[in-house]
């Protein structure tokens, strides 16, 4: 049986080994760059952090979990499920902690893995669980270094931070904004959210789950994997989905902003869709309070005091919150992949960006496989439902690569360019396509982050191995 070697342990990597482990794979090793299991749910533990999928929807289906305390569960509880699920299917013992990937070479015959440390280990199959989001993006302004208060990104927050009293400028205003500026303000700081375009956002049927209805929560993940995939669907430009959407946001909108100069400044400019469509009910309330404000002037550049806008006025701050997101665009970020004399970043910047064919292996490179690859993120619905899949895909491909007594897999260029061609034109049709967004490459402004629809049908895609688009090394 080969070794399989996985970089990252959230949901990704969990997903992979526990399919692995469950269908005998039993040398299985991952890699994990921090001192615990977790992924992004380790890492963003901003106040307010919370998943924008109903809880037993946001599940594995193989292991459902009855301690969900509310129906979209806060981060705390998401990271002790992943963590339960990884100690009982074996994962966490698997797991050298502290291990930061910065090289994979090809041998030939095996994956040469390098470690910041200088360690080298070698696997027979290689794959990258660092998702999409695991690189924080902060933007380079002037003056960046000259500010003399504290300054972080969500994703980095210091432990113990106390917000009370603070004059926190937050930097940014999409999904991450929309859950940690409330809970600033109840914390009792004064904040002003930098807004550089404003959101459609659903009102979010969150509530509490009961003692006695815990263990019946998860009869709702199949309502919610049908609504899911509805609410996909609204990313079909002029679609009856789409008005749905952009009727019951304004709605949302117009019901708890009174003031008509605040709803304008939050009322996008951009089909619905375009941008991620975001869930929350004490948004809107929160930038309402006294202690909160809403600016929407661009900003020119970082002071000492705070944060210069194009208009000459500073808004004072003694925190500076960058809620700016990920460099999504940056799969395998800081992970040099070579084969055959080929880099793979080098060839994803030659084609425009990142593809890689079901989203999975990268033509050319053998034996890899990217969990949460190119066009594989999601509009709507969980995304674990795409990683159990690619984790049920890749374990076919291992099964026919043991069964042919093969050395190595590979996906073939011309299935590459099938799929890669198939998923753009749909994606050309898209609302995606009608405004700038983080799922593009930033260079070529390809979409190199999204699937073109709900999860259904790239599940139903990737059911059955089609071995004609790999070569096996025998």
């Amino acid at each position: 049986m080969p070794r399989v070697g996985i970089i990252g342990t959230g949901f990704g990597g969990v997903a992979v080994a526990s399919e692995l482990l469950r269908h005998g794979y039993r040398d299985v090793v991952l890699w994990e760059r921090a001192e615990a299991v977790g992924g992004v749910w380790r890492d963003n533990r901003y106040p307010g952090a919370a998943c924008d999928v109903p809880s037993p929807f946001y599940s594995f289906s193989f292991a459902p979990w009855d301690a969900w305390p509310r129906r979209y569960a806060p981060q705390p509880a998401i990271l002790d499920y992943l963590r339960a699920v990884a100690d009982r299917e074996g994962v966490t013992q698997r797991t050298r902690l502290r291990a930061v990937v910065v090289a994979a070479h090809w041998s030939g015959t095996a994956w040469d893995v390098t470690f910041a440390d200088g360690s080298v280990e070698t696997v027979d199959v290689l794959v990258s669980a660092v998702g999409q989001l695991s690189t924080p993006a902060i933007p380079s302004l002037p003056g960046t270094d000259s500010f003399t208060g504290a300054q972080f990104h969500t994703a980095q927050w210091p432990s113990g931070f106390d917000a009370s009293g603070r004059r926190i400028a937050v930097i940014g205003s999409a999904a991450t904004a929309v859950q940690l500026v409330p809970a600033l303000a109840r914390a009792g700081a004064d904040v002003t959210l930098l807004q550089r375009s404003a959101n459609y956002i659903w009102p979010k049927p969150d509530g509490a789950y009961p003692r006695w209805y815990r263990r019946f929560a998860r009869g709702e993940r199949g309502f919610f994997r049908w609504l899911g995939e509805q609410f996909s669907r609204q990313l079909e430009p002029d679609s009856i989905y789409a008005r749905i959407g952009g009727a019951v946001t304004r709605a949302h909108l117009r019901l708890r902003v009174r003031d008509r100069a605040l709803r304008d400044q939050l009322t996008p400019d951009y089909p619905i869709g375009c941008k991620r469509i975001l869930f929350s009910n004490d948004f809107y309330p929160a930038l309402q309070l006294p202690n909160v404000s809403l600016e929407t002037t661009g900003i020119a550049r970082i002071v000492p005091e705070g944060i210069e806008l194009v208009d000459g006025r500073v808004i004072e701050a003694d925190t500076l919150v960058w809620a700016t997101g990920f460099a999504a665009q940056s799969f395998l970020h800081g992970i040099t992949v070579t084969a055959d004399g080929r880099e793979l970043h080098a060839e994803w910047d030659a084609a425009g960006g990142a593809r890689a064919m079901l989203g999975l292996y990268p033509a050319g490179f053998p034996s890899l496989a990217i969990a949460y690859g190119p066009n594989t993120n999601l509009g709507g619905s969980s995304i674990l439902l795409m990683l159990e899949a690619q984790a049920r895909h890749l374990r076919l491909v291992l099964d026919e690569t043991v069964k042919r007594a093969a050395t190595a897999f590979t996906a073939s260029g011309a299935g590459e360019e099938q799929w890669d061609a198939e998923v753009q034109t749909a994606l050309g049709d898209s609302a995606w396509a009608s405004c700038g967004n983080w799922y593009r490459d930033p260079a070529s402004g390809r979409i190199t982050s999204n699937w073109p629809g709900g999860p259904n049908a790239y599940v139903r895609r990737v059911r059955e191995l089609d071995a004609a688009t790999f070569a096996f090394e025998v």
